[in-house]
């Protein structure tokens, strides 16, 4: 049987109290309500734990369009993968200083650079993204920094019906959300779904 949201809950609270800095990697293809989970976990453990998404690592659009990838935002090679390794690295160093992370904003589909803080006293960060378990470099480097990893396995019907309202709430009309999610959301998703594989934890149907 699939964990629930309230084993979920343990299992967090198990990694955050062991003493020193972990980090907890949540995966899985684009709606499957990583953020949702994340946010449920940092409303049970509090200031024990701070969430750093990997969409903060989205390239700015005018780099996209320089590339020419502004079409296919959300790819893996549309992030600063790099930049988030090393981020998760400093992350797990834990040292005296702050860390900042930057954020990602849908409303203006840019980030925000050092708007997310990392305390060094705070046990746990929680992070979330599609491509933490991908093999291709360098996101193959995010795996080996992870104390533990899940991943959501929705039912694929309510993921894709998330996916076109998220879509419709940020601009978008229905059409062309649907669009967008066939197109380019999916075929990420495919690249994704194969990585399960590699998670410590499977989550298959949403936990409550």
């Amino acid at each position: 049987m699939s964990p629930g949201l309230d084993e979920l809950r343990r299992r967090a609270r198990a990694l955050a109290e062991e003493g020193s800095r972990r980090i907890l990697g949540i995966t899985g293809a684009p709606g499957a309500g990583k953020g949702t989970v994340a946010d449920a976990l940092l409303a049970d453990l509090g200031p024990a734990a701070v969430l750093v998404p990997m969409d903060g690592f989205h390239l700015a659009g005018a780099e996209l369009r320089r590339l020419g990838r502004q079409d296919r935002k959300g790819a893996p090679d549309t992030f600063d993968a790099a930049g988030y390794v090393a981020l998760l690295r400093r992350i797990r160093d834990q040292g005296p200083e702050i860390v900042y992370a930057p954020e990602f904003h849908r409303e203006v589909e840019e980030s925000y650079a050092g708007a997310i803080a990392i305390r060094p006293e705070t046990p746990l960060v929680i992070t979330e993204g599609n491509y933490l378990l991908l093999d291709e470099p360098p996101w193959n480097e995010v795996r080996e920094l992870l104390d533990e990893s899940w991943f959501l396995a929705p039912d694929n019907t309510e993921r894709l019906s998330r996916l076109v309202a998220r879509h419709v709430r940020y601009g978008r009309t229905r059409d062309q959300a649907r669009e967008w999610v066939l197109r380019s959301d999916e075929r990420n998703a495919e690249r994704v779904s194969p990585t399960k594989v590699h998670a410590d934890l499977l989550i298959q149907g949403d936990p409550s």
